[in-house]
């Protein structure tokens, strides 16, 4: 094995991808999804990173082209895993969740049947805009957890009436109220929406790696 610049930051991704679960159990709220939040984005980065300088200086490997999808499916799988475990139970999220989890499980399933054909099952470029898509999506999930968590803490013991009349001006908005819940609102929603869109990319870049995989699975007659 070849333990090349590349390949280190793979390998660093895919130490990153559990790490994400760990800042939950030994950090409190807000402070686990900083942590998350910046461990995913910096893992995110070196996505391209490690392929870029692969190609650039010509350091391609094996053991490259085996951990890189493998740091992928692993930072997403736990990051889901993460989000929808520590947000409320919305269907409109654990859904595209669902989706992305059988889409990544499916092909891996796919890839290992195949074995030896599994080269046929490149990775094209509506795989590489799903994954972009999931990683932008994920980030902007954990965001809106460090929104919804300071907006709990700025509003923790206060009246019910004082924040209703801060938010509709009424009152001096001191704490930032109002940013903080707008910013909590707008990160769900936009999240939601990269969600679905990762989702949806998902399952098409699912239905071309199983059509491109027909001609390997009929029986020999």
């Amino acid at each position: 094995m070849t333990w090349t610049v590349p390949n280190i930051l793979t390998l660093l991704r895919l130490l990153a991808a559990p790490g994400v679960a760990v800042m939950f159990l030994y950090f409190t709220r807000p402070y686990a999804d900083w942590f998350a939040l910046l461990l995913f984005v910096s893992a995110a980065i070196t996505d391209w990173f490690d392929g870029y300088l692969a190609r650039s200086w010509r350091q391609e490997t094996r053991l490259g082209a085996m951990l890189d999808p493998i740091a992928d499916k692993a930072m997403v799988v736990i990051a889901l895993m993460v989000i929808v475990g520590y947000s409320p139970m919305s269907p409109w999220l654990v859904l595209p969740a669902t989706m992305i989890l059988f889409r990544e499980v499916f092909v891996s399933g796919l890839r290992e049947f195949l074995g030896d054909t599994a080269g046929t099952l490149r990775v094209t470029k509506l795989a590489k805009w799903k994954t972009t898509a999931q990683m932008v999506a994920i980030a902007t999930l954990f965001s809106q957890g460090v929104f919804e968590h300071y907006f709990g803490i700025s509003t923790m013991g206060m009246d019910p009436d004082l924040i209703d009349a801060i938010l509709l001006g009424e009152e001096e908005d001191l704490m930032g109220l109002g940013w903080k819940l707008a910013a909590m609102h707008y990160t769900w929603y936009a999240g939601l929406w990269l969600l679905w869109l990762a989702a949806v990319l998902t399952l098409l870049s699912g239905a071309d790696y199983l059509i491109k995989s027909l001609p390997y699975l009929k029986d020999d007659r």
